[in-house]
């Protein structure tokens, strides 16, 4: 039987972004350092987040993994990139196309429950993540935006940072919503990474480029990828990693260290500084829950500033970025630019 209820009730009321500006969470965070349990832990965390932020020569790499655009992080991430708080960010497609880019084009998502019959959000067209709803036609306007920016790009392999540029310039050029994590990272110079890009709508998108260009199209390389973000560790060998959530970028992010000790630089440093929030479990021995400690055996991660935050990254994410907003040690710190550095490495490589 048709549904009684009526998609434009269901995506009516939209997901908002936390901004961490107005609010100075620093007192309550420190009074957590005197507490317990993953307080505690969240708040020596916040502490190494601003400590990334004093030292002048780390390159601070920002980790996304997880719904966190549709949860209502954008503003979060936007503001860590408008006041040079990170230099380079490694991220799932999803955030970055799925969500972030979505929104750049006009689209919104919107709360909605868990409760609900997917059956129900099926026959509307409506996919959930849990308790937030997308309108699935506004995903395939994306898809199809894919398609267009790799349409008009001179065949050939990019590295995922290049493809993501050009999604800059079009936002730009197309006189899109400029509130957005792509096009400020374009703006600022921010490499942003996703090592699976496929893996989102940009893989829709790429598929139909290429399904329809047969033998002169665009194509991601992510071993190309895996290069730049090492060609940063070589160039700039403090780093420091603040990791939301696991997967893909985690291992990515900490694998630089290796790599460019493969590539002969055996005294790069492990990253000096590092911060997980995840809420997966270490004991399966799956990668998201690993702990930086483990990462250390690897020879990826130093131990002496390192915290593991066992937390959902909407709660944990606004406290330990809003402390190292409102601690202010980004003051004065310059940004890296590090998209000229790799276009000017490889023109001239």
């Amino acid at each position: 039987m048709p549904s009684s209820f009526k998609k434009e009730e269901l995506l009516s009321a939209p997901v908002c972004h936390i901004d961490i500006k107005p609010l100075n969470i620093v007192p309550l965070v420190d009074q957590m350092s005197d507490t317990a349990f993953q307080a505690r832990n969240l708040a020596r965390a916040a502490s190494i987040v601003d400590l990334m932020q004093q030292d002048r020569e780390c390159a601070v790499i920002l980790t996304l993994a997880g719904s966190l655009v549709s949860a209502g992080l954008k503003q979060v991430i936007i503001d860590m990139i408008d006041n040079n708080m990170v230099d380079a960010i490694v991220s799932t497609g999803a955030n970055i196309v799925d969500q972030d880019f979505f929104e750049a084009l006009g689209f919104r998502h919107y709360k909605g429950s868990q409760f609900m019959d997917d059956a129900i959000l099926r026959e509307l067209h409506i996919d959930r993540i849990y308790d937030t709803y997308i309108d699935e036609d506004d995903l395939r306007v994306c898809d199809d935006t894919m398609a267009i920016i790799a349409n008009s790009m001179k065949p050939g392999a990019y590295s995922s940072r290049e493809f993501i540029i050009a999604m800059g310039k079009y936002i730009a050029d197309n006189n899109l919503d400029k509130n957005s994590i792509v096009y400020k990272a374009y703006e600022k110079g921010v490499p942003i990474f996703c090592p699976a890009f496929s893996d989102c709508s940009a893989g829709f998108g790429l598929v139909h480029h290429q399904w329809h260009n047969p033998d002169a199209h665009v194509s991601i390389d992510s071993v190309k990828d895996f290069r730049e973000l090492t060609k940063i560790k070589i160039e700039n060998d403090k780093t420091g990693i603040f990791m939301i959530g696991g997967g893909v970028p985690k291992n990515f992010t900490q694998d630089i260290v290796v790599a460019a000790e493969v590539l002969g630089h055996n005294d790069v440093s492990m990253h000096t500084y590092a911060v997980q929030i995840t809420v997966a479990d270490e004991r399966d021995g799956a990668l998201s829950g690993s702990t930086l400690k483990e990462a250390s055996s690897w020879g990826k991660v130093d131990t002496v500033h390192e915290q593991m935050v066992f937390a959902e990254a909407t709660i944990a994410l606004p406290l330990i970025a809003g402390y190292a907003y409102h601690k202010r040690s980004w003051e004065g710190r310059e940004p890296k630019n590090f998209n000229a550095l790799l276009d000017e490495k490889m023109i001239n490589s």
